[in-house]
């Protein structure tokens, strides 16, 4: 279109100086601009918590992690039950396995040193190209060509690229790709992400006090609101299981560690069926007088609905080592995934309403 600027790094730059949120993983831009980088560990640990996840959930876990384990030695020698307690709530749990690998490799075999470079950030375990981007050009000032779900929204927007996501993913790391400069690169992709996640949001942008206002081919067409577009999305299934709670002497609960392949991998949870798309017969763990408590949990994962009953039942003592008990007090929920802490808070609601007596 005639007579418009082009975007530049340098005026998103400028406002990012001014404007830059303040995030415990971040370094200012005024210690950027002198020179400072952040902690690779740091940017590697929030960029992981990050997936998927809001900046407002994800900064509380931050902050935990690096209390509990400053240093990416301290996270590789601790306990995988430890760690994926502590991750119990951020979901998508293969990032917490992964994690778990990731740490011990850099701290056994790269001396605790993280790679500064994309092609070898991605033989990690967990780092894939946005990762990889992401951690090379903020920790270690490498040009590379970071692109989330805000940088996306605002090269659709500035560019007015209408072609729906995620068909058009090429094309906006292409332009994303024209606008990153070779100084400043990390701050730069912070920026833009700055700018998607505070003027340029999905929904009513403050497009009157965006920097690249004047750029911004969609404001001007009058379509900014309405892009990025985006395929239909197939409708998810919906499965269905079981979960026991089996409760123990003083109020025990038995809980299982998974498997750690499959979703909720190496995570502590209540011993249950499969999920599945016809409704499973109730295939008991153990041997107990099982009752099944009023209602059900829902839950979503990315590729389902989930939906479970619950059944409850007093135990004596347990067979074998696949399960433990575990106290039941206030603290036993927060070591569980979200869909397990429904199910536990579920049963445990019966029970204290006399659904099954407690040992």
């Amino acid at each position: 279109m005639a007579n418009i600027s082009s975007p530049s790094a340098d005026a998103i730059l400028t406002w990012y100086d001014r404007n830059a949120r303040d995030l415990p993983w971040r370094v200012p831009p005024h210690d950027s601009r002198a020179g400072v980088l952040p902690d690779p560990y740091h940017v590697w640990l929030s960029e992981v918590m990050l997936q998927q996840t809001t900046v407002a959930a994800v900064t509380r876990y931050f902050l935990d992690f690096t209390g509990r384990w400053p240093r990416v030695q301290d996270l590789a020698a601790a306990e995988d039950e430890a760690v994926m307690g502590a991750w119990a709530g951020l979901g998508y749990y293969a990032r917490a396995r992964n994690l778990l690998k990731c740490a011990r490799i850099v701290s056994r075999d790269l001396d605790g040193r993280f790679p500064d470079t994309e092609a070898e950030l991605l033989k990690l375990p967990g780092i894939g190209p946005y990762t990889a981007a992401a951690i090379a050009a903020i920790a270690f000032g490498r040009q590379a060509v970071v692109l989330d779900g805000n940088i996306e929204r605002v090269m659709a927007r500035v560019f007015r690229v209408e072609a729906p996501l995620p068909g058009s993913k090429e094309e906006l790391r292409g332009l994303a790709r024209g606008l990153t400069p070779v100084e400043r690169a990390g701050d730069y992709a912070q920026a833009v992400m700055d700018l998607g996640a505070t003027i340029c949001t999905p929904r009513s942008p403050a497009c009157g006090i965006c920097p690249w206002m004047e750029s911004c081919e969609g404001r001007l067409a009058g379509v900014a609101e309405t892009l990025p577009r985006k395929s239909p999305k197939a409708v998810k299934p919906v499965r269905f299981g079981v979960a026991y709670l089996g409760i123990g002497p003083e109020g025990a609960v038995a809980l299982e560690t998974r498997p750690e392949s499959g979703l909720l991998g190496g995570m502590l949870g209540l011993p249950g069926t499969e999920w599945r798309e016809d409704v499973p017969e109730d295939v008991h763990p153990l041997e107990a007088d099982w009752r099944e408590v009023p209602g059900e949990v829902r839950h979503t994962f990315t590729h389902f609905h989930l939906r479970l009953k619950v059944l409850v039942g007093r135990l004596d003592a347990l067979p074998g080592d696949r399960l433990r008990f575990y106290p039941g007090d206030d603290d036993l929920p927060e070591r569980l995934p979200t869909v397990m802490r429904k199910a536990l808070r579920l049963g445990l609601s019966a029970v204290e309403d006399g659904f099954v007596e407690r040992a």
